[in-house]
């Protein structure tokens, strides 16, 4: 079943201080995840691997490089860690390019914060309000990112409109 997110990423200077904000509303913390999405080749979209410690993933999503709060349209499939998805899908599709991270991720009902650091881009936070079963509706899931947005002070500035794949790839051709 498709999920719909609204959602928003914001390059931060101090990840700590923003998770020190967060934690005064008294989140449900689910661990740090070291994290590595591998891109593949698609006509549409994007489709990546996750593979994690605490999310494994494939994961199919639609969403404009759009400053600020944006919506996503994501298929997901959970799996348990196996090496032969990947080995088929880079076969099917090519590699794109290979994103690792730290992350450390809570939730505060629907809402996920992700607190990321990106070796070679830097220290994000993301928040993802999650729609999974079309039950809370496009116009709360935007409200609800507009109100921690405003609860972490990010600035239009702070805001980043790229995935983290898109700026590794930037990155890759300025070098």
């Amino acid at each position: 079943m498709p999920v719909v997110n609204f959602e928003f990423k914001a390059k931060v200077a101090d990840v700590e201080m923003m998770e020190g904000r967060l934690k005064e509303l008294n989140p449900r913390f689910v661990g740090e995840d070291h994290q590595t999405d591998t891109y593949f080749n698609v006509f549409t979209g994007r489709l990546k691997l996750r593979e994690g410690n605490i999310e494994n993933s494939l994961i199919f999503y639609e969403r404009e490089n759009a400053v600020g709060a944006k919506q996503s349209n994501i298929l997901l499939y959970a799996h348990q860690p196996d090496k032969a998805l990947k080995e088929i899908l880079a076969k099917l599709h090519g590699i794109l390019t290979i994103v690792n991270k730290n992350r450390r991720i809570y939730f505060i009902e629907n809402v996920k914060f992700h607190f990321d650091r990106v070796p070679g881009l830097g220290t994000f936070i993301e928040v993802e309000a999650i729609d999974n079963d079309g039950t809370i509706g496009l116009e709360k899931l935007k409200e609800q990112c507009d109100e921690y947005a405003a609860f972490f002070a990010i600035k239009p500035s702070d805001y980043s409109a790229q995935s983290y794949s898109d700026m590794l790839l930037t990155s890759k051709i300025n070098i």
